[in-house]
């Protein structure tokens, strides 16, 4: 699944790209880059750095997450909301699966 998701988005930010008739080397200088990284990027090869990757895709307008700012902060808010009532740490303990 992990694969499949990168090849998603690699091939998002490549339409996207060439959608807007940017070169490699056009991205590649845009996010900071070298060519190889923004081809990398688009075979969703997992070696790519993450933010490296979501740059990419929102210099070329490729969405992940909601693009109305307001549901993005209720997300944000919400999952705030869940970590806070659970423990700061998780412990290593002894699973008892017996039922």
């Amino acid at each position: 699944m992990t694969m499949e998701a990168l090849r998603l988005l690699g091939d998002r930010v490549r339409l996207a790209r060439r959608e807007r008739r940017w070169t490699v080397e056009d991205l590649a200088a845009r996010v900071g880059v070298s060519p190889v990284t923004i081809r990398k990027v688009e075979k969703g090869d997992p070696t790519v750095a993450l933010g490296t990757a979501f740059e990419a895709a929102a210099l070329v307008g490729v969405a992940l997450f909601d693009e109305d700012p307001a549901r993005r902060t209720l997300e944000a808010e919400y999952v705030v909301a869940r970590l806070a009532v659970l423990p700061a740490a998780v412990r290593r303990g002894h699973v008892n699966d017996d039922f």
